[in-house]
């Protein structure tokens, strides 16, 4: 680890880097971040870039040490588990969410990485599987932070045109399916899409998706007053990363 003025530490990836070139340096599995500062309490409370909706990945751009990580290239499982580590390192490992009309503390540190499926990786970031209706085969990647920003981009365009209906479904697979029984052609993967894509087929390609995709499970269960397990997913927003910012 180099030297720095300030102090930090290694976050380990949800993906253990084999979803990355081996040229890249995410490909070790592993982030060194470093502690929140002023400064990044500065970027959380800049209300131009809460307008703008990129407040999360600047102050990340400011945490990570190793300045050839980009954060668009982040799988959005590891981008979630730097943003929970930077978290904890700056306000502790307590946070308390309002669930059901009640005050939940959650332990952050007993979150953990959802488990991985080594076996369906052999090509990096690339899987294959076959849809259960029509046995076409669909080739497909997993998304990273920089596809989420295009896919969130492109839906908002539909929006405006699409008297009021939102595409988020259909883009999120237009952006994430690389090819069609081998054909990466974009326009027919987009056609195939809008449609030939069948809702049993649609259904089994999410759910695989969900399966493979290396994450931090943010479900917790805690016991209520009554003595009723509950279960529900903590919530990531800026008040997560600056408790006090009341944003």
């Amino acid at each position: 680890m180099a030297e720095n003025k300030f102090p930090t530490e290694v976050v380990s990836l949800p993906s253990k880097g084999l979803l990355y070139p081996k040229e890249s340096p995410l490909s070790s599995g592993e982030i060194e971040i470093k502690y929140m500062t002023a400064r990044e309490e500065d970027i959380l409370t800049s209300a131009n870039l809460i307008k703008k909706g990129i407040v999360i990945d600047k102050l990340l751009e400011s945490l990570i040490v190793n300045k050839q990580i980009k954060v668009d290239e982040l799988l959005v499982g590891d981008k979630n588990a730097v943003l929970i580590a930077s978290r904890i390192l700056a306000y502790g490992k307590d946070y308390t969410v309002t669930y059901m009309g009640k005050e939940v503390k959650v332990d952050l540190t007993k979150l953990k990485d959802k488990k991985m499926d080594k076996k369906s990786i052999s090509n990096g970031n690339f899987f294959e599987m076959e849809l259960p209706a029509t046995k076409r085969k669909i080739g497909f990647k997993l998304l990273t932070a920089g596809d989420e920003k295009e896919i969130d981009k492109e839906v908002k365009g539909l929006e405006k045109i699409g008297g009021g209906i939102t595409y988020t479904l259909t883009t999120r697979f237009k952006h994430q399916i690389t090819s069609i029984d081998g054909n990466p052609d974009v326009k027919h993967i987009r056609d195939f899409v809008d449609n030939e894509f069948l809702s049993r087929d649609s259904i089994a390609f999410r759910e695989y998706v969900d399966k493979i995709t290396p994450d931090v499970d943010m479900n917790w269960e805690y016991t209520d007053d009554e003595g009723e397990r509950r279960r529900f997913t903590v919530p990531m927003t800026v008040s997560f990363l600056w408790p006090s910012a009341g944003i």
